[in-house]
């Protein structure tokens, strides 16, 4: 048997650490304009918006 080189790690761990509010919201946008389209209403975008605010610590 030949000995072998020892193996790399290939896994990258994750970041840690909180979001930057722009990127949230960027991630919170897409699902707003669904509620709107779907709902047909300001008052879920607004619910949906304040929610992400929430999570957000805003």
């Amino acid at each position: 048997m030949a000995p072998t080189a020892p193996r790399r790690e290939t896994i990258r761990r994750r970041r840690t650490g909180r979001r930057h509010p722009v990127v949230a919201t960027l991630m919170a946008l897409p699902l707003a304009a669904l509620l709107l389209i779907v709902f047909d209403g300001w008052e879920t975008v607004a619910t949906q918006a304040s929610s992400v605010g929430a999570v957000l610590g805003r």
